[in-house]
């Protein structure tokens, strides 16, 4: 099957480890912490209509790019590039530094570009405190991996960190840059679809793994402008248990365990 990502790219060796799914709520939160990208993605009218349906058909097209043939990625992002280019609006009230009024657009490459980067960089933060440490090379060559699909989305190379090194200091420069800002909106979004989620009881377990990981591996200041409670307990329970997966639970798990459907279909 011709594809954008071979089983031997680092795209596929990190997004073949179903452990790595789970880092898909941290992004979430990250992208609603910019607030004209919150409205771009997530409030405007119908956005968030049916918001766990939106987020399915987010990671389908994720999971087809990485895994499928270049003809469905393709397809799959023609459809969301088109849906891109029908939102547009304005703040409807000042957040943070931005003031109301100030105008958005889901194509916007800016804020395309973060959306991409808390994607990635969810990614990389999970694989590596609960897989496998990734050297610099690697780390690299996964960017350069996320680049091709960011191209797919609409960017140009120019408009994207150019490498991985490149990449930190994007993020280093919006998390220290005042961009970010959580409005009472993205908090409401945090707790009606990350920490409360509609799941059948016996599925309750594994939220609530997921939500603690989440919020254990949000960068400080986001956590503390959500409102989320953290203390040095729970930071030295999330080390441990990081640890104890990376040493035995992974190596030792089955294929059938460890890793997603499209992988191991492959």
């Amino acid at each position: 099957m011709d594809s954008y990502f071979s089983d031997a790219s680092m795209m596929r060796q990190v997004h073949r480890e179903l452990a790595v799914s789970f880092s898909g709520p941290r992004a979430l939160l990250m992208q609603a912490t910019h607030p004209v990208a919150f409205e771009g993605f997530f409030a405007h009218p119908g956005a968030m209509d049916e918001p766990y349906e939106r987020l399915r058909r987010t990671a389908q097209v994720m999971d087809t790019i990485m895994f499928g043939s270049r003809e469905d990625a393709d397809r799959a992002t023609r459809r969301v590039r088109a849906m891109h280019k029908r939102v547009r609006g304005t703040l409807p009230r000042p957040a943070g530094r931005f003031p109301a009024g100030t105008p958005f657009a889901a194509d916007d490459p800016e804020l395309l570009l973060w959306v991409l980067a808390t994607l990635a960089d969810s990614a990389l933060v999970v694989y590596e405190r609960y897989v496998a440490t990734l050297s610099h090379a690697e780390r690299d060559a996964y960017w350069q991996d996320y680049r091709v699909i960011g191209r797919l989305f609409g960017l140009r190379d120019e408009q994207m960190p150019a490498d991985i090194d490149a990449f930190d200091a994007y993020m280093h420069d919006m998390l220290t840059g005042g961009d970010l800002h959580v409005t009472p909106a993205a908090r409401e979004l945090a707790i009606e679809i990350v920490m409360r989620p509609p799941v059948a009881l016996a599925r309750r377990p594994i939220v609530e793994f997921v939500k603690f990981l989440t919020v254990g591996l949000l960068p400080a200041d986001l956590r503390r402008q959500y409102g989320l409670h953290w203390d040095p307990l729970r930071a030295l329970m999330l080390r441990g248990g990081a640890e104890y997966a990376k040493r035995v639970l992974v190596p030792l798990a089955p294929e059938r365990l460890r890793l997603v459907s499209s992988a191991r279909a492959g």
